[in-house]
């Protein structure tokens, strides 16, 4: 990667095939949580067999939807912080706005905590 393109990785050989019998709901649930993961029935069953870690395309899913409401506290502490300067001491008291401003952090922080946790 001299000229910051990305390589795609070589492609891998087929191997040999392992046969493993199973029951045609253990079939659909095995080919559903492929799916969720975003793998071939194939490379799940390997990615397992290997006790490779298996991260979940429904999570990925997830921690960008909480990136967006995550931004979204943000701009509304941002608007509520532009009001008050703006109009200082109007419509409510300065001890209720400061409590709302530790509220939206405090949120921020569980958010970001819940995405690491579901990063890892």
């Amino acid at each position: 990667m001299q000229d910051g393109t990305k390589r795609k990785a070589p492609p891998r050989r087929r191997g040999k095939p392992i046969e493993v019998w199973v029951t045609d709901e253990e079939k659909a649930a095995i080919t559903e949580r492929a799916e969720e993961a975003g793998m071939s029935r194939s490379g799940y069953l390997r990615a397992l067999g290997l006790n490779t870690p298996i991260r979940s395309v429904v999570d990925l899913t997830a921690v960008a939807d909480l990136a967006k409401v995550n931004g979204d506290l943000g701009r509304v502490a941002g608007l509520l912080k532009l009001w008050l300067a703006e109009k200082r001491g109007q419509g409510a008291r300065p001890m209720d706005v400061e409590a709302m401003m530790n509220d939206f952090r405090k949120l921020q922080g569980e958010v970001l905590a819940i995405m690491s946790r579901v990063v890892k």
